[in-house]
């Protein structure tokens, strides 16, 4: 492990993972034996794998088998931290390397995780980032709370007490925007009364606009596909409700139809429903003749469609769009396959 600080632009100094990877390269070339590295420094992604070249220049190919395992030891608890860790991250190409480095941590009770290189790479910057966003976050609800008169502590530490949703793996995951009548809603109060209290929360001003760039992109990425007809899997906000309040998918047709695509929507749960009250009165301001764009089946919203794009990730639309027709293009927002087809013309908003 060496430093890797951080350079005048803000991009991470990879010259002493340099050096050394050469000075390593020499010694090993003299010996003609095989070696495992391991690199432990925090470094971008793509890093080991041009370290393997460098490596494999100087010494032929071979002869040193690179793993990169971020550690994630905190200064002050750092033996604790090793001896009874999360998790353990391997990022390695070769068995050899793997194999080393799972005897080397065959005493330590932690799941490992094997994955490719890149993958461990980023963890350890994602890692740090959202333990940065999580102290942002509580600082900037501690200044709310200071001017209602409230202590932040208090409100914090019930908070993380929810273990099945607030510090969980719920919403940890990439995929379409988030919609409904409650976190839309609230945050918006929130941020209220932030600024009438002149209350600063730069980070939380930055979550609206963060949500909408997902649909701006869905947007984008439709219109790069050069598409015009269109079957979207999922109107509601979350599945297995008819409430379009806020709903992005309820967005992103009203923004399709306005960039000339023809839009049949399959959601069950709203064919099904009567609507009314708010619920009614937000779709029909945002999609006023939505009733005609609505399917009864999943096949008549594909049948002529050139695109299919799912917000929803329900074992029916997966089954739909496995049974689609061959030239029809998917693209899912919500995660719905874990790993890409290759039998399906497929791609993902964030993967």
């Amino acid at each position: 492990s060496v430093g890797t600080p951080p350079a005048e632009r803000g991009e991470p100094d990879l010259t002493y993972v340099w050096n050394v990877c050469k000075e390593m390269g020499a010694a090993v070339s003299r010996k003609k034996t095989n070696h495992v590295v391991v690199l432990r420094s925090t470094i971008p992604p793509g890093t080991l794998q041009k370290c393997q070249t460098l490596l494999d220049s100087v010494t032929g190919d071979g002869l040193i088998h690179l793993a990169f395992n971020p550690e994630f030891l905190r200064e002050g608890s750092a033996i604790r931290d090793y001896d009874q860790p999360p998790y353990t991250i391997i990022g390695t190409k070769s068995p050899v390397a793997e194999a080393a480095m799972r005897q080397m941590y065959a005493k330590i009770d932690a799941p490992v995780i094997v994955v490719e290189p890149a993958v461990a790479e980023m963890v350890k910057y994602v890692a740090n980032t959202w333990h940065a966003a999580k102290v942002g976050f509580a600082n900037e609800i501690g200044r709310i709370a200071k001017a209602f008169g409230i202590d932040g502590r208090e409100v914090m530490n019930i908070i993380v007490q929810d273990t099945k949703l607030n510090v969980s793996p719920v919403y940890m995951r990439p995929g379409f925007a988030y919609g409904g009548s409650c976190l839309p809603k609230d945050l918006s109060a929130l941020l209220y009364y932030a600024r009438s209290m002149d209350v600063p929360v730069p980070l939380l001003n930055t979550l609206p606009a963060t949500n909408n760039l997902q649909v701006d992109l869905a947007v984008q990425e439709v219109l790069r596909l050069g598409v015009r007809k269109i079957a979207l899997f999922g109107l509601a906000f979350k599945p297995g409700t008819d409430d379009l309040r806020e709903s992005p998918a309820v967005l992103l047709v009203k923004r399709l139809l306005g960039e000339g695509c023809e839009v049949k929507i399959y959601d069950k749960a709203v064919y099904k429903a009567r609507l009314m009250g708010t619920n009614l009165a937000y779709i029909q301001s945002n999609l006023p003749h939505f009733e005609g764009l609505l399917m009864a089946e999943p096949q008549q919203a594909l049948e002529g469609a050139e695109l299919a794009v799912v917000t929803h990730a329900t074992p029916e639309f997966r089954q739909v769009l496995l049974e689609a027709p061959e030239a029809t293009q998917i693209l899912d927002l919500a995660g719905i396959f874990s790993e890409p087809v290759q039998e399906l013309n497929y791609r993902g908003i964030a993967w």
